[in-house]
């Protein structure tokens, strides 16, 4: 990695987030590091780059979220327009080609996807997608973290199908609207690990 565009980067989030979500940040890029090295996958600096980036549009107000999406022609779903919290993700590829020059389709896509997931993700996607939820700084507000993070470095596709579960469980629970991706993407992994295990049991 370069280093003065790894600090560049670095400095540039520092200025664009509050404290609490900055220490998230940097926990999900150094767990994203992890995953990657722990899943033999080719390229660790990358996995920071997409982990360091993942929140960018974050602190971005709610409103100016809708309207930079109009202006670039981002569609939303009813989930993300009840609930505008959940456009940075999508908004967050935009503004990392924007402002950070990446155009690495797989740091884009790590970031596009890390809300909600999607069916058939590729593994630096799935490495982002779960650093998001087990990073260190997220120990004291996940039920049965320990498990999770345990299961994220032995099984990332249970892990993943783990996590969206406990989302659409959470959603639920509190009466919001689900994004159908969440849903498409529980399905897609439900059935990938029933499959999986239906073959281990006939061998």
């Amino acid at each position: 990695m370069n280093l003065e565009f790894f600090e560049q980067v670095i400095s540039q989030i520092k200025e664009k987030m509050d404290p609490e979500r900055y220490m998230h940040t940097i926990g999900v890029a150094y767990t994203s590091a992890a995953l990657a090295m722990n899943y033999h996958y080719d390229n660790v600096d990358r996995a920071m780059i997409a982990g360091l980036l993942h929140d960018i549009a974050k602190c971005i107000p709610n409103e100016e979220k809708v309207q930079i999406c109009m202006d670039n022609e981002i569609i939303l779903s009813e989930a993300e327009i009840e609930n505008p919290s959940l456009i940075h993700a999508k908004l967050g590829a935009l503004v990392a080609q924007q402002d950070f020059w990446i155009y690495d389709v797989e740091i884009l896509d790590a970031i596009r996807s890390h809300t909600t997931g999607e069916p058939n993700m590729k593994m630096l996607q799935k490495i982002v997608f779960v650093a998001d939820y087990i990073e260190p700084n997220r120990t004291d507000i996940i039920p049965n973290i320990d498990r999770i993070q345990e299961m994220a470095f032995n099984d990332l596709d249970l892990c993943v199908l783990t996590i969206l579960g406990n989302t659409l469980e959470y959603l639920k629970t509190k009466g919001r609207t689900i994004d159908p991706r969440t849903q498409i993407s529980y399905d897609f992994y439900k059935e990938l690990i029933d499959n999986r295990d239906k073959n281990k049991e006939a061998k």
